[in-house]
C-alpha cells in the first residue's frame, strides 16, 4: 500500500513578520542564535527600525507544505545598502553609472546585525536541495537587480552552492573568541604571551584605577532605568560620528519585553552612577556583543566592557564562543582569532555579474594573505594546544 504523498512545497512572502505566529516560526529556530527569532525581528519593525520608510521592506519567505511551516528565510527589499556591513556601495555605484538599476535588490540577512549564523530555517523533513532551487527560482523570476546572503554559516553557504552554483562567492572576515578550556579569565591568560598577559592585566588595572566599576546585569535583572541609560550611551556612539542611529529605544524596550533571557549589560559606573554600557544577546553557547556607548573618556574601557567581560561571562556560564561584532584587528592581540567567512551573491545581468566575480575573486587573494598574517599574530604561546582550533571555522578562498 502507497503512502499518502506529501503535499507540494509553496512558497509565500511575508509583508510583515507578524503575519506568521511566533509559535511557528520559532518552532524552525535553534537556541544559540536569537537575531532569528521572531520576536527580534518583529521588534525591528514594531519599533520602525525596519521599514519601506528606512529602505528595508520585509519580504520574508515561508514555505509551507499544506498547513505546515516547513521553512523560512528573511527577505527584505533594500532601497540601499547601510545596516548591511558587506559593502557594495561601488557595485551600485557602476551598474548606476552605467545606466543600470542596482536599487531595490533582495537580502536576506538580519538588519543591522553582522553575527555570523544561520539564515535558511527548514524542517528535518524537508529537502534542502529543493527548497533553496525553489526559492532561488522566486527572486531570480523577479525584476530585482541581485540576491545577496550575508553572514551565514559556512554549511549553509556551501548548500546554496550546491544549489545554485552560479552564485558568486565574497571573502569576508570577522573576529571571534573560542573556549579552548581555559577554565578562568587566569586560565585564558596564561595561555597568552608574557608581553600580552601584562598588557591586558594593565589595561583592567587602569579602568579600576580611574574609579570605575562594572557589573553585568542579565534578563529581568535589566530594569527600565538601565535601559534607557543604555540607550544614551548608545546614541552618543552615532552622535559623535555625526550619524544618527539605526534603531530607536522602542526596539530595546521590546527585547526587554519579549525576550529578556537573551539580553547581558554590562554597566560601568563612576561614584555610583552609570556612566557607561554595553549590551549583549546571548544563545545557548554563544555570546553577541552588539550595542555600546560611554558618556566619559575613559583609557581601556571600551576594552574591558566589550571584551574582558564578555569572556568573563563566557567562562562562567559555559558559553563556548564570543562574538565581538565586526572590525577590528585590535581585537586580535585580545585573544580573537580570524574567523574566514563567504557571501553569497547572485546578479541578474550577466554584464554586472561577470564584473563583481572578477571583483570578488581578486578580493579573495588579498583576504587570504591578511587571514594568514593575523593567524600567526595571535598572542597565544602555543597555536596548537593554548588556543582554540582556528581552522574548523575557516573557509578557505576558492
Amino acid at each position: 500500500m502507497h503512502g499518502t504523498a506529501r503535499p507540494a512545497l509553496r512558497v509565500q512572502a511575508l509583508a510583515a513578520i507578524d503575519e506568521v505566529t511566533a509559535r511557528r516560526w520559532n518552532a524552525l529556530v535553534g537556541e544559540d542564535y536569537p537575531f532569528l527569532r521572531h520576536e527580534f525581528l518583529a521588534a525591528l519593525e514594531a519599533s520602525g527600525a525596519v521599514s519601506t520608510a528606512t529602505g528595508w521592506t520585509p519580504r520574508h519567505l515561508c514555505l509551507w507544505q499544506g498547513e505546515q511551516l516547513v521553512g523560512a528565510l528573511p527577505l527584505y527589499h533594500k532601497a540601499h545598502s547601510r545596516g548591511e556591513y558587506v559593502f557594495d556601495w561601488g557595485w551600485a555605484d557602476a551598474w548606476e553609472r552605467a545606466g543600470g538599476r542596482y536599487y531595490p535588490k533582495a537580502l536576506s540577512a538580519i538588519p543591522f546585525t553582522p553575527a555570523p549564523g544561520p539564515r535558511l530555517l527548514l524542517d528535518p523533513s524537508v529537502d534542502p536541495l529543493a527548497a533553496r532551487r525553489q526559492l532561488a527560482a522566486h527572486w531570480e523570476a523577479g525584476t530585482l537587480s541581485s540576491w545577496h546572503l550575508l553572514f551565514a554559516e559556512s554549511a549553509e553557504v556551501d548548500a546554496w552552492l550546491a544549489a545554485r552554483p552560479t552564485l558568486i562567492v565574497r571573502h569576508g572576515v570577522q573576529f571571534q573568541w573560542r573556549d579552548a578550556g581555559f577554565g578562568d579569565f587566569d586560565g585564558f591568560l596564561a595561555a597568552m604571551t608574557s608581553k600580552r598577559r601584562k598588557a591586558i592585566r594593565r589595561e583592567r588595572r587602569l579602568v579600576a584605577d580611574q574609579g570605575l566599576h562594572l557589573g553585568r546585569l542579565e534578563g529581568e535583572a535589566i530594569d527600565a532605568e538601565a535601559l534607557d541609560h543604555f540607550y544614551r550611551c548608545y546614541c552618543l556612539t552615532y552622535l559623535e560620528r555625526g550619524q544618527r542611529p539605526y534603531l530607536p529605544l522602542a526596539f530595546f524596550q521590546r527585547l526587554r519585553e519579549t525576550m529578556p533571557e537573551a539580553l547581558l549589560l554590562v554597566q560601568v559606573r563612576l561614584e555610583g552612577r552609570p556612566v557607561a554600557a554595553a549590551l549583549s544577546l546571548q544563545g545557548s553557547r554563544t555570546l553577541y556583543g552588539r550595542y555600546w556607548g560611554s558618556e566619559v573618556m575613559a583609557d581601556s574601557l571600551h576594552f574591558e566592557a566589550c571584551y574582558y567581560q564578555g569572556i568573563e561571562h563566557c567562562l562562567a556560564k559555559g558559553l563556548t564562543t564570543f562574538d565581538p561584532g565586526t572590525q577590528g584587528e585590535h581585537k586580535l592581540a585580545r585573544g580573537f582569532a580570524p574567523l574566514r567567512l563567504r557571501s553569497l551573491h547572485h546578479i541578474a545581468d550577466p554584464r554586472l555579474r561577470d564584473a563583481v566575480a572578477r571583483f570578488c575573486a581578486e578580493e579573495a587573494q588579498h583576504l587570504a594573505a591578511y587571514c594568514d598574517a593575523a593567524e600567526a599574530a595571535l598572542p597565544f604561546k602555543d597555536a596548537v594546544g593554548g588556543a582554540p582550533d582556528r581552522t574548523a571555522n575557516c573557509d578557505s578562498p576558492g
